[in-house]
């Protein structure tokens, strides 16, 4: 990461400066990008905003600012974006400080603050480099999520595209996903729907599908593989329950999704072990009808009173090898297993040796 330290004065800076809620912010005559489109619009709160101000006034130094320089040529903001718009809207005259606004100072104390000087990194590198930059300076005030901190990397006309679909409010995505119930947790705007389709994708492997498709003209291939995999969310499930939008649907629908289903079926199992207080994760009802892992449910693990009491029946006896051992050197297992009808109840415990239980288990 090539890193390098410029002394620009806010005149310079603010030139031309734009903000925008949907949009972004810009300036800099238009080559920064302060607040991107896919940040979501962070504002210092007024004491933090006129604090900047204040220490400007002053001529005390500000913290240093970091900008990413971008493929284009232009630059992006990478640390300092609360600072740069607290900067940008006085001058600007969207607020005031102690009663005067920017337009009311005199031309010497306009002055001032037009040749203030900001302390700037310039930081350019490879994709990789970025995004552990992007990590490692995401540390104070408004942090950036995993897929913000992706986005700023990998932007282009694919990205642009993606936004679109993806990750503004009541997007199209937003509107498919949350259709007769919502299937996807979070927010478009938090990027957490572009996130969720892109992990779909690609089998969790994001950022390598966003470098494959940076520079492509549009996101049609991202889009038409979502709608098809909440198309057959919805004729495979046909009962909505709220614990569907915790599910990786992708991952279900790369592996079945061309397999004939018994629909009916399915629902009156899922039904079933809906009520089965011995599964603890509901969401993991779906990937279990369709994999026949246990994993996904989180059976219910016996209670170290449980425990105890087979423990103490069994004389510290295994019940496998009839070996003597220490409480701490046993563990719980069903006797009848529970895809076999078997309850996490005393009546079906029994404390094998951590060997025997393991053999049992087939670890």
């Amino acid at each position: 990461m090539k890193i390098q330290l410029h002394k620009i004065t806010i005149r310079e800076v603010t030139d031309d400066y734009k903000d925008d809620a949907e949009e972004g912010v810009v300036a800099y005559a238009g080559k920064l990008d302060i607040r991107p489109k896919y940040q979501r619009e962070f504002i210092y709160k007024e004491k933090e905003r006129n604090a900047v101000i204040d220490t400007i006034n002053k001529g005390f130094p500000l913290n240093v600012m970091y900008w990413m320089i971008k493929e284009d040529g232009g630059y992006e903001v990478l640390d300092g974006q609360q600072r740069t718009i607290s900067i940008g809207q006085y001058v600007n005259g969207d607020f005031s400080l102690n009663d005067r606004f920017f337009h009311n100072l005199t031309d010497e104390e306009q002055n001032k603050i037009w040749d203030y000087e900001l302390m700037i990194y310039f930081c350019e590198g490879t994709d990789k480099e970025r995004l552990d930059w992007f990590r490692i300076i995401n540390i104070a005030g408004e942090k950036l999520t995993d897929q913000e901190i992706r986005n700023a990397v990998y932007t282009g006309s694919w990205l642009s595209d993606a936004k679109l679909k993806f990750s503004k409010s009541n997007c199209a995505a937003y509107h498919l996903a949350s259709d007769e119930g919502s299937l996807i947790t979070g927010s478009p705007i938090r990027q957490e729907y572009l996130e969720t389709a892109l992990s779909w994708i690609n089998n969790g492997e994001i950022a390598d599908y966003m470098a494959k498709h940076q520079h492509d003209q549009n996101a049609n291939e991202l889009w038409n593989y979502f709608r098809s995999v909440i198309e057959w969310v919805r004729k495979t499930f046909t009962n909505y329950r709220k614990e569907m939008m915790r599910v990786n649907w992708g991952e279900l629908y790369n592996q079945f999704k061309d397999e004939k289903l018994n629909t009916n079926k399915l629902e009156s199992e899922i039904a079933k072990l809906m009520q089965d207080e011995d599964v603890t994760k509901k969401s993991g009802i779906y990937p279990y009808v369709m994999t026949r892992e246990e994993k996904y449910l989180s059976i219910r693990e016996f209670t170290d009173k449980m425990k105890r009491e087979v423990y103490e029946r069994q004389e510290g006896f295994c019940a496998k090898c009839r070996e003597h051992f220490g409480f701490e050197d046993m563990e719980a297992d069903h006797i009848n297993p529970w895809h076999e009808g078997g309850k996490t109840t005393v009546e079906n415990c029994q404390m094998l040796c951590k060997q025997d239980n393991r053999i049992k288990s087939g670890k």
